[in-house]
């Protein structure tokens, strides 16, 4: 969501939000009009020759899982095949939970560092506490190279109601502590924060949209109505999208009755319109909506929608332009395939989807990347649009699809205080380390302040950048004269994080929209007067 580095990270950028992409993959309405068959075709009658008469003993179900995964990547570059041994974990991000302990944890120095305790989990039940670091697991050590987060997840995680061993070191007691934690249900929280960020502007940040993402946005709504809301922020950058009801639902509370949402259609598709019931809560609030290069599928539903509806604002940069809807089919290995069968049109009628090559993922990939080397994230003047149809909002604007949601104000991405010194910073993991290492040592004093505000002008009083500087040096990135004009982010990402350590996300998210440009547009647009 918020600064992401160019060029030092722009290829993991696309490649996250492309996966991130596929794995969110939009969820069709309730009634499906396809059912699976299967018969004889060339392609069972070679892996059945294979498997009988090839001169060696080949295990064909891995070979089949090559050949169906080759011959979907010949499709769009959404459509994808899901093998049996990853369909648990590309599921639960989206099914609002998975079993496990409930820590949120780093490694540190070969060792897992517990960052944070899910209140109410397994985990602060039986005791364990920030800071303490897992050294055993049902009494074999759990430290070295070898550890890595794949790892402790598969070893944490597990059938609810089964019982793990911890050895815990905890830096107040000399001796290892063990702890028997019963597995449970854990939430995957879709909606980060809640919070009025002035008097009469409530802020929502939503990170996807997932089976349990409507009800927590209606917790939210109903948390700022307590507040007094009467004007609203919906942040949706970096949201790669997830199931397409729960947009549905939740542009619902701010249409009126019969307004069209959404439409979708597709070869062996029906049109299916969706409208809004008029039963929405905040029809009447005035709304801006955030989204940027990494806002995909849901979240273009949910901006398309309120845009073509002249309903509120679109302020950021063009979005990721996923207009295809997939549909998960299950096969009896217990692997899926999630198929591209329709596209979503908004409601003025234009398919956002950006175009692509079937079978040429690589180039699809790589439009981000041709995005910001065009210059595209600090110029509106330099974004390539197909204007060669024009749509029109229900006001009569005109709008345009091809490629994404643009937003009706644009934002350039803010580079102030980035440099290379910086961003070796960042490659080090320097700042989030040093804020876990000053957590540590302070965390008795920081954890007497109970508003982010306080803490934050606390720490800024600590002049902790010298001490930020010397950090970096120690692990391997050489003081530099460019840190004069990084300070100021420097100062403000770290504080960041030692408030995070103290306050969680309610103390993390308005520091960082505190400094951040796009949220101060929204919050003077929905300051101006008349509608």
């Amino acid at each position: 969501m918020k600064k992401i580095l160019f060029p030092t990270f722009i290829a993991l950028a696309i490649i996250v939000g492309i996966l991130i992409g596929n794995f969110y993959a939009a969820k069709i309405l309730k009634v499906c009009p396809f059912t699976q068959q299967t018969g004889n075709n060339k392609l069972s009658e070679l892996l059945y020759l294979i498997d009988q008469a090839y001169v060696d003993t080949i295990d064909i179900d891995s070979l089949t899982d090559i050949a169906v995964t080759t011959l979907v990547s010949q499709l769009d570059p959404h459509s994808s095949y899901i093998p049996a041994k990853d369909l648990a974990a590309v599921n639960e991000q989206l099914e609002g939970s998975f079993s496990g302990i409930g820590v949120q944890f780093n490694i540190q120095n070969d060792t897992i560092f517990i960052v944070d305790v899910i209140s109410g989990g397994p985990s602060e039940k039986a005791g364990i506490l920030p800071d303490d670091r897992i050294i055993s697991v049902n009494d074999s050590n759990f430290v070295g190279k070898t550890i890595n987060n794949e790892k402790v997840m598969k070893t944490l995680r597990g059938i609810k109601g089964t019982t793990v061993k911890l050895g815990i070191a905890r830096r107040t007691t000399a001796e290892t502590l063990y702890f028997d934690i019963i597995r449970d249900d854990i939430p995957i929280k879709s909606v980060d924060v809640a919070y009025m960020i002035t008097p009469q502007i409530g802020y929502i940040l939503v990170n996807k949209f997932a089976a349990n993402t409507y009800q927590e946005f209606l917790n939210a709504l109903a948390q700022l109505k307590q507040a007094n809301v009467s004007k609203l922020i919906v942040d949706l950058r970096g949201n790669s999208g997830g199931y397409m009801d729960a947009a549905i639902n939740m542009i619902n509370e701010f249409l009126p009755k019969d307004a069209l949402i959404v439409y979708i259609e597709g070869k062996s598709y029906p049109k299916t319109p969706s409208y809004a019931n008029g039963t929405g809560s905040f029809q009447g609030i005035k709304l801006a909506v955030l989204i940027d290069e990494f806002s995909g599928s849901a979240s273009e539903i949910f901006a398309g929608a309120i845009q073509d509806n002249d309903r509120g604002t679109i302020i950021g940069r063009r979005s990721f332009g996923k207009g295809l809807v997939q549909q998960q089919f299950a096969f009896k290995d217990q692997s899926a395939l999630r198929l591209t069968i329709a596209r979503y049109h908004t409601p003025s009628g234009r398919c956002i989807q950006k175009p692509y090559t079937r079978g040429d993922s690589e180039d699809y990939e790589e439009d981000i990347w041709k995005r910001f080397m065009h210059g595209e994230f600090f110029s509106q003047d330099s974004i390539r649009q197909n204007d060669t149809i024009a749509y029109k909002t229900l006001g009569g604007r005109p709008v345009f699809g091809g490629g994404g949601i643009m937003p009706d104000i644009f934002v350039a991405r803010d580079t102030t205080g980035i440099t290379p010194y910086f961003n070796q910073l960042v490659n080090k993991n320097c700042m989030y380390k040093f804020a876990l290492n000053y957590t540590e040592k302070h965390r008795e004093q920081l954890s007497t302040y109970k508003d982010w505000k306080a803490l934050e002008q606390y720490l800024l009083n600590q002049n902790l950048f010298p001490q930020i500087i010397a950090f970096g040096v120690q692990q391997g990135v050489k003081d530099s004269p460019q840190k004069i004009k990084s300070h100021d982010l420097i100062t403000q990402q770290v504080n960041a994080y030692i408030i995070r350590n103290i306050l969680h996300d309610d103390g993390f998210f308005p520091l960082l929209n505190k400094y951040d440009k796009t949220v101060k547009k929204a919050i003077e647009e929905l300051n101006k007067t008349g509608k």
